[in-house]
């Protein structure tokens, strides 16, 4: 079949081109909020369908012709701070956007909007004005990957924002504004004042009249997808498929378009005549990790990040953290997609982000395990010799781990991950690993699947064994998986003890079920 529409991984969506729900559903409130003539947020993860909703707007508004609207994106600025630079440049975008526009060509003897009036300090507002005078209609402008800005080009466009609005009734400027990208006005603001330097009182900020956040997909609206796909070219999706994809991604827009197109066009090679199974997804999933797609790249470069890293690694840990939901570093990660809130604490925003967290970090460690940590010898016909394979740890351990380990500048997650990268090149010839992760659960709960058979691990550190307590977690772990045995490694962090001292191996029976210790 030709022409076919295809699950969308690649920049905006186009109706006649993607499966795709429609945009403005995702952003209730939005239209009102233009209307109004509000100034406000719009703030997702990346590749969640911002940019597609808003050219979805701004078609919509040019097309109804009451109001003129354009869409500026601010990419090219990236951490650009030298207003002298920043501020010409938006001139410029702002005047090519709108001049490119059918609706503006239609203008009559319609102006070059650029002008040096008012001079750099002022170029935007100049040229909002220049374009409001133009058109003579109310303007509404989205400025997309707005958080590219940074330091004083930020405050220079704020401020000149702010001087517009609280002017308009005196001058001709935007009826509407919005800025978008992954932060909201919080983090816009952490970004200005790094270190709580005052802005003086007069806020760019008290402009904003709200911010609004565009929500993952549900459960319903991955079918939803997945039918149209159905529809066009009969090729079904198995009972199961839709609610692993729900599992695995929490329906972050970009995995689950990903994990379609990988089992449509790779696994399936567009034979449309061949059903999609569960099977398929999870051969998709692994795909998708494996190939790092710049999707999965560019998220797992903010683990660099030390405003990440002071969250992610009490994460691996399961230790507390001092943050609360007020902390811009909580906010920020979590307006990253990254993590998500779950009971009051923070967790992967989804299973795949979890593995991809647990393998990007360690991939040095099992890059440098290829020679020596085979792969074969725990290997059985119906799983793995799991006692064989974690004593072979607990010797590895105790000659790899090495006082200065650091990998990435998780320095105190280190045992985890090179756990971890042992276990990944172990199961990497015919399992996976699931990891659970939770700030302040005070353990790392990873079971391992292979061949059909799962084994429970929860890794713990010396800080946080706590006896009776520990062997209750473990066990209602094991409960959960519906699992009688399971293995706890704890990792002393003791720097006076010998190895003897530290490696050990014990049997623990608590509520029924088997749990074997393993000293480190």
């Amino acid at each position: 079949m030709e022409n076919m529409k295809r699950f969308n991984t690649t920049g905006p969506c186009f109706p006649d081109e993607h499966y795709m729900l429609p945009a403005l559903d995702r952003l209730p409130g939005i239209r009102e909020l233009v209307a109004g003539g509000n100034y406000f947020v719009v703030h997702a993860p990346r590749q969640t369908g911002k940019t597609t909703a808003l050219k979805a707007l701004v078609r919509e508004i040019n097309e109804k012709g009451d109001m003129f609207a354009i869409y500026c994106t601010l990419e090219t600025m990236q951490s650009s701070s030298d207003p002298n630079v920043s501020n010409i440049a938006i001139r410029d975008l702002i005047a090519d956007n709108a001049e490119m526009s059918p609706h503006y060509s239609a203008v009559p003897d319609a102006p070059k909007l650029r002008s040096d009036r008012g001079g750099v300090g002022l170029a935007i507002r100049t040229v909002l004005q220049n374009l409001c005078r133009a058109v003579n209609k109310p303007v509404v402008v989205f400025f997309d990957e707005a958080d590219c800005l940074v330091g004083n080009a930020l405050i220079s466009f704020l401020r000149q924002l702010r001087d517009g609005y609280v002017n308009r009734k005196e001058i001709p400027f935007p009826k509407s504004i919005a800025l978008v990208g992954m932060l909201d006005v919080r983090d816009y603001k952490a970004q200005i004042r790094p270190d709580g330097e005052s802005l003086g009182q007069i806020s760019p900020f008290n402009i904003i009249r709200k911010d609004l956040l565009i929500p993952n997909f549900t459960e319903l609206d991955i079918r939803t997808l997945y039918a149209q796909h159905t529809a066009e070219t009969g090729q079904v999706f198995t009972d199961g498929v839709v609610e692993d994809v729900w599992r695995l991604t929490r329906g972050q827009p970009w995995l689950v378009n990903a994990i379609a197109c990988e089992c449509v066009e790779e696994i399936h090679g567009s034979r449309y005549s061949e059903a999609i199974t569960v099977t398929d997804v999870e051969a998709a999933k692994e795909a998708i990790i494996r190939r790092r797609d710049t999707h999965v790249d560019s998220l797992m470069e903010r683990m660099r990040e030390p405003r990440v890293k002071r969250i992610v690694e009490p994460l691996i840990l399961g230790n507390d953290t001092e943050l609360t939901a007020n902390d811009d570093d909580w906010r920020f990660i979590t307006d990253l997609g990254l993590l998500r809130v779950e009971r009051g604490t923070l967790v992967p925003a989804n299973p795949m982000y979890a593995e991809i967290i647990g393998r990007y970090l360690s991939r040095g460690e099992q890059d440098r395990m290829i020679r020596s940590v085979p792969e074969t010898p725990w290997v059985k016909d119906d799983g793995l010799d799991m006692a064989g394979l974690m004593a072979a740890f607990q010797q590895f351990w105790r000659e790899n781990s090495g006082a200065d380990r650091d990998i990435m500048g998780y320095r105190e997650a280190v045992p985890h991950l090179v756990l971890m990268a042992f276990l990944q090149r172990v199961t990497n010839g015919g399992g996976h690993i699931n990891r659970e992760m939770a700030v302040g659960t005070g353990r790392l709960d990873l079971c391992v699947e292979f061949r059909g058979a799962r084994y429970a691990i929860e890794v713990k550190t010396s800080d946080n064994f706590k006896g009776e307590k520990s062997y209750e977690q473990c066990a209602q772990y094991l409960d959960t998986l519906k699992l009688t045995e399971g293995w706890m490694p704890i990792f002393d962090k003791s720097k006076t003890k010998t190895w003897d001292e530290k490696i050990y191996t014990r049997d623990e029976t608590f509520n029924g079920k088997t749990i074997h210790v393993l000293g480190l």
